[in-house]
C-alpha cells in the first residue's frame, strides 16, 4: 500500500519531539490510556504515560523499518535465544532516539521527578545472567548497525525468580515483573501457530512410493507473539524482540464446568500455559525435565513457523532459504530447531533429504558458550521420543549419516565413532545437544580467543579435525549506550567534553583518552565521577541492607552467577585471611576495603546456596566486630539483576574475575567494569587474555595458574592437603569455616564446602591459586594508595576497551557468519 502524505503529515506532527508536544502528549496518555488526571494521578500512572510516549516514537520508525526490510528484499538474522536480559528500556530507548533532555524537561514543567518515575520500572525478567544479557546487547548493536535482525524468545510470566536473603540464605520468590503491565509489549493474538507435543509416527509410502513419515495423535499448544521494539542509537532503525507466551487451544472445558468441577475444566489450559511461566523450570525431577524440554521446542517451533511465514510471503522457492535466512542458535537450548526445519521440509514440504539437509545446514549457525563438558545439554533418548519422537527419528537419521561420513573419513575407530555421536551410549542413551548443533550448522563460534582455541583442541578436537574452517572465534562485547552512557553519566558526561560523542557508535575513539591518563584535569574529573558513583551505591546499601560502608575505601566487587569455577570462594577466603590479618595487627596500615557480591544460584544447585550463606555468615561476623571499624566490609547485594548491576559496576574499583583458567568461555562482566574504570584482578581465562593484551599487563592485575597449567594439575596427582599443611594462613581460614566460627549456631553448617576443598580433591583449584591470589590483592592494596597511579591506570584501561563492543561483534558475525548487509535510511 502506498503511504498518504496527509496520513503522514498528521503522525509527523503528533510525534514530535518538543517539550510543548511531550507535554500535550504525557497529558493526553495520562487522560486517555492510563485513565487518571492530575489529581488521581500516581507516579506509576506518569511513569506508563511517558512509556506510552516513547513507545508511540519508536513505533512510527518501527513500522517503517519493517517496510524497509521488505523493499530492499534484505537478508534476515534471526537470533534464538532462550533469554534475554534486556533491563529497563524507558530511559534507554530515550537516550537512543535522542530526546532524553526534553522528555526530562517536559515532566519537570508538568511538576514530575523524572529520576522517582524510572526507579518504578522493573527489571523485564527475560533471562539470567550473561548469556541474556549478551543477547540483548546483540540487539541493541543490530538497530544500531542498521542491520535486518530479530530476536526470539519465551514471554516469560515470571522470570526466573526474584532472590531474597533470610536468616543468609537465598530464598527464591516469583518474579511477577508483568504485575502492573508491560508499555514495551505489542500483543500479537493474529499471530497465532499451534505446537505439537507427545503423539506417534506413522511411516507409510506416498502415491511415488516414496518413504514418508506423519506425526499423528499429538497434543497441542498455541504460541502467541508479543512483540517489543528494540531501537538503535541514533538512527531510524527500531528492530523487533518477538517473544512467544503459550495459550491453550482450548481455553475452557464447559462439560466440567457444568458437572461443577470447575478446577478439572480449566485444568487443560493452565498445563498448557506453563509452558512461558518460569525461565528455567528446576530440572532435578522427571517433571521439570520434561518442561525445560518442552519450553524449549515450544518457542523454536513457533519461531520457526513465523520465519517460514515471512519468508514464504516474499519468496517462491525454498531453495532461497539460505540467501535470505541466517539463524544463530544462543548456545544449544534451541537447538532442537534443526531437526524441526528437517521436519518441516521433509515431512510438510515433502522435500529429498539431501536437498532439506543441505538448506538448513546452510542456515543455521552455534554459539558455543561453555567449556564445562558436564554444562553440554543432554537429554535422555527415552523422554525425546516420548515429547517429540518425530525428531528422535530425525536425529537419529541425521547421526546414521553422519556417522557413515566419518566412518569413511577414519575407518574403524569406534572410540572416534562414540565421540562424535549425536547419541551418548554410556550415560543411559542421551543426545548431545552440542553436537547436532555443530552437524546442523555451517558455523560454529566461540566467544573468545581463549575459549575458541580450547573448544578447538580439547572439547570438540575431533569435530575440528572432521570439519576444516568450521569453528572460528567472535571475542564477545558489550553495548557502551547502555553500560556506560546510561550506567555511568558523569563518566560519559566527562569523556564527551573532551573527545566528543563518536565513541557512543565507534568505542575504538576511547583510544583518545590515553592520552589524558596523566592530565591533571581529566583525572580529577575520573576521581570525582568514581566518588560520586560510590557515594550513590553506599546510599543504596545503606538503605537496602542496613550496612554502613565508607565510599573512600576500595570498592572490591565480584557480580555474577554464584558458582564454584567462579570462585566467589576464593574472594571469600581474602576475605577471611584480611579479617585475620587486621585483628591479628590491628596497629598495621591498611587499606580500607568493602568486598561486595552479588548474584543468584540456581535453585537446585545446593553448594552454591551454601557459599552465598556463608558469604552473609561472614558479613555478619566482620561487619558487627568494632576492632575493625571501616577497615573491611562485607555485603552481599540481593537480587542481581541488571538494574542493580548499573548500580554496582560504575561504583566498583576492583573487577573480581578470578574463574579457574581455561573455564570461563568469554565473561562480559569484566568488560562492563573495565569500561567504568575498574581495573580487574584475575585468571588468565576467557576474555581477560584479550583484555590484558588490549590494556597493557602492566595494568592488569593477573595471577593463578594458566589453562594449560590447570589441565596439567588434574592430569597429576595433585593433593589439595599440601597446600592446607604448608600455608599458615590458608589453613586457619579453612578451619575457620569447618569448625563453625562463622555459624556457632550451627558448627557443622560448611563441612560440605570445607570437605569439598580438600577430602574431595578441591576441582577448582581454589588452595593451588590462593597465595598467588593473596600475593597480588597486596599489591593491589598497596597501589590503591597511590590514587595518582591507581587512576592513571584505570584511565588506560576504559581508553582501551574498544575492541569490546558489541558494534565490532556484531559487525564479525554479519560478515563472517550471517552475511547480512545495513540497510540505511533517512
Amino acid at each position: 500500500m502506498s503511504a498518504n502524505p496527509q496520513v503522514e503529515a498528521i503522525v509527523s506532527d503528533v510525534l514530535a519531539f518538543d517539550v510543548e508536544t511531550l507535554k500535550r502528549a504525557l497529558v493526553d496518555r495520562l487522560t486517555y490510556t492510563v485513565g487518571k488526571d492530575h489529581h488521581t494521578a500516581t507516579t506509576r500512572d506518569w511513569m506508563h504515560s511517558l512509556a506510552y510516549v516513547v513507545r508511540d516514537r519508536l513505533a512510527e520508525r518501527w513500522m517503517e523499518t519493517m517496510r524497509s526490510y521488505y523493499d530492499h528484499n534484505a537478508k534476515r538474522v534471526y537470533y534464538l535465544s532462550l533469554e534475554f536480559l534486556l533491563g529497563r528500556a524507558l530511559t534507554n530507548s530515550m537516550l537512543n532516539m535522542g530526546f532524553f533532555d526534553n522528555c526530562q524537561q517536559a515532566l519537570q514543567e508538568l511538576g514530575m521527578d523524572f529520576e522517582e518515575i524510572r526507579d518504578l520500572e522493573f527489571d523485564a525478567a527475560l533471562g539470567n545472567g550473561g548469556l541474556g544479557r549478551l543477547a540483548a546487547c546483540f540487539l541493541d548493536s543490530l538497530a544500531s548497525l542498521q542491520l535486518p535482525g530479530y530476536g526470539y524468545g519465551i514471554r516469560y510470566e515470571y522470570g526466573m525468580f526474584r532472590q531474597g536473603i533470610e536468616n543468609g540464605e537465598q530464598v527464591e520468590h516469583p518474579d511477577n515483573w508483568l504485575r502492573y503491565g508491560n508499555a514495551w509489549e505489542f500483543p500479537r493474538p493474529e499471530v497465532l501457530y499451534p505446537v505439537k507435543f507427545y503423539g506417534k509416527v506413522i511411516a507409510f509410502k506416498d502415491e511415488k512410493g516414496r518413504s514418508r513419515n506423519q506425526w499423528c495423535n499429538t497434543e497441542e499448544v498455541m504460541a502467541m507473539a508479543y512483540d517489543m521494539p528494540i531501537p538503535g542509537y541514533k538512527t531510524n532503525t527500531v528492530n523487533t524482540l518477538r517473544l512467544w507466551s503459550a495459550k491453550a487451544s482450548r481455553d475452557f472445558d464447559l462439560s466440567y464446568f457444568n458437572e461443577g468441577n470447575y478446577i478439572k475444566a480449566v485444568e487443560d489450559k493452565n498445563q498448557s500455559e506453563n509452558l512461558s511461566k518460569v525461565l528455567y523450570p528446576a530440572d532435578n525431577t522427571a517433571e521439570g525435565r520434561e518442561l525445560r524440554l518442552k519450553q524449549q521446542y515450544f518457542f523454536v517451533s513457533a519461531a520457526m513457523q513465523d520465519i517460514l511465514h515471512r519468508f514464504n510471503k516474499q519468496y517462491d522457492s525454498l531453495q532461497q532459504l539460505p540467501d535470505k535466512v541466517a539463524i544463530q542458535l544462543n548456545d544449544t537450548h534451541p537447538a532442537i530447531a534443526i531437526a524441526e526445519l528437517m521436519h518441516i521440509l521433509v515431512d510438510q514440504y515433502q522435500m529429498q533429504w539431501d536437498e532439506a539437509w543441505n538448506i538448513t545446514r546452510e542456515t543455521f549457525a552455534y554459539t558455543n558458550h561453555t567449556l564445562l563438558p558436564e554444562a553440554l545439554e543432554t537429554w535422555p533418548v527415552e523422554l525425546m521420543d516420548k515429547v517429540l519422537p518425530r525428531h528422535l527419528q530425525i536425529i537419529y537419521e541425521i547421526n546414521h549419516r553422519f556417522l557413515r561420513d566419518v566412518t569413511h573419513w577414519r575407518p574403524g575407530d569406534t572410540g572416534l565413532l562414540q565421540r562424535m555421536s549425536l547419541i551418548d551410549e554410556h550415560n543411559g542413551k542421551r543426545v548431545r545437544m552440542a553436537n547436532l548443533a555443530i552437524v546442523g550448522s555451517h558455523t560454529v563460534n566461540g566467544v573468545a580467543a581463549l575459549h575458541s582455541s580450547l573448544l578447538r583442541s580439547n572439547l570438540f578436537q575431533d569435530f575440528d579435525a572432521f570439519f576444516t574452517g568450521k569453528f572460528i572465534n567472535i571475542t564477545n562485547g558489550i553495548t557502551p549506550r547502555r553500560w556506560l552512557n546510561l550506567a555511568n553519566p558523569k563518566l560519559a558526561k566527562l569523556i564527551c567534553s573532551y573527545i566528543g560523542d563518536a565513541w557512543l557508535r565507534n568505542l575504538g575513539e576511547l583510544k583518545k583518552l590515553a592520552l589524558l591518563a596523566d592530565n591533571d584535569d581529566f583525572q580529577e574529573g575520573f576521581a570525582q565521577a568514581k566518588q560520586h558513583n560510590k557515594i550513590q551505591l553506599a546510599d543504596m546499601i545503606h538503605q537496602r541492607l542496613g550496612i554502613e560502608v565508607d565510599p573512600d575505601s576500595l570498592f572490591d566487587v565480584q557480580v555474577k552467577r554464584i558458582h564454584e569455577y567462579k570462585r566467589q570462594l576464593l574472594n571469600l577466603l581474602h576475605v577471611i585471611t584480611l579479617y585475620n590479618r587486621i585483628r591479628r595487627n590491628p596497629q598495621d596500615n591498611y587499606t580500607p576495603r568493602t568486598i561486595i557480591f552479588s548474584g543468584k544460584a540456581a535453585p537446585g544447585y545446593f553448594q552454591a546456596k551454601l557459599i552465598i550463606r556463608l558469604i552473609n555468615d561472614v558479613a555478619d561476623i566482620i561487619n558487627n566486630d568494632p576492632a575493625l571499624g571501616h577497615s573491611l566490609k562485607v555485603v552481599f547485594v540481593p537480587n542481581y539483576d541488571v538494574s542493580t548491576a548499573m548500580n554496582i559496576i560504575p561504583a566498583a574499583n576492583l573487577s573480581e574475575q578470578i574463574s579457574t583458567a581455561g573455564m570461563e568461555a568469554s565473561g562480559t562482566g569484566n568488560m562492563k567494569l573495565a569500561l567504568n574504570g575498574a581495573l580487574t584482578i584475575g585468571t588468565l581465562d576467557g576474555a581477560n587474555v584479550e583484555m590484558r593484551e588490549e590494556v597493557g599487563e602492566e595494568n592488569f592485575f593477573i595471577f593463578g595458574l594458566t589453562a594449560a597449567e590447570v589441565e596439567h594439575v588434574h592430569a597429576s596427582d595433585y593433593n589439595p592437603w599440601h597446600y592446607y599443611d604448608n600455608n599458615a594462613e590458608l589453613r586457619q581460614a579453612l578451619d575457620m569455616i569447618n569448625t563453625g566460627y562463622f555459624s556457632h549456631d550451627e558448627p557443622g553448617r560448611y563441612k560440605a564446602i570445607f570437605d569439598s576443598l580438600t577430602y574431595h580433591g578441591d576441582h577448582y583449584l581454589l588452595l593451588a591459586d590462593y597465595q598467588s591470589y593473596i600475593n597480588c590483592q597486596d599489591e593491589v592494596a598497596a597501589l590503591y594508595q597511590q590514587p595518582r597511579q591507581w587512576n592513571r591506570k584505570a584511565i588506560l584501561n576504559f581508553a582501551n576497551m574498544g575492541k569490546f563492543s558489541t558494534d565490532r561483534t556484531i559487525e564479525e558475525y554479519a560478515g563472517k557468519v550471517w552475511r547480512i548487509k545495513p540497510v540505511f535510511r533517512d
